[in-house]
């Protein structure tokens, strides 16, 4: 999810407490009958509260949790308009920095990876 920074455009980060106090991108896992597209606007808006425009495939990763692969795929989103984060025992706060700062701060290297080669394709916030 990108906004307009004061310099460059910048992206949301969401620190999970649920899971060993990681900063991650927004995600979230699909509903029965829900399309990967519905499902990631869906989970951005119920993580940080935010009203998005989906824009183009951003890439995506595979990793295993515990013993079954898991799929994650991601959408560069454009802010429209930004509200109170939600109550959430899984989001503990979000924040926004330009895309450099945002890889050095991500838990995991494949979120690191995949934010470098989406930044240059990131939509113009204005």
């Amino acid at each position: 999810m990108w906004r307009a920074g004061a310099h460059e455009p910048e992206v949301a980060l969401v620190r999970r407490a649920r899971y060993g106090d990681e900063w991650t991108l927004p995600k979230g896992k699909l509903d029965d009958g829900e399309s990967w597209e519905e499902a990631a606007e869906r989970e951005v808006g119920e993580e940080t509260g935010c009203l998005v425009e989906r824009g183009s495939f951003a890439g995506g990763q595979i990793y295993r949790v515990g013993d079954r692969p898991k799929v994650v795929l991601y959408w560069h989103m454009l802010l429209v308009r930004e509200q109170a984060m939600p109550r959430s025992d899984e989001v503990r706060e979000i924040v926004w920095l330009a895309a450099a700062a945002a890889e050095a701060r991500l838990t995991h290297p494949g979120e690191r990876r995949l934010l470098a080669e989406a930044a240059p394709s990131a939509p113009a916030a204005g």
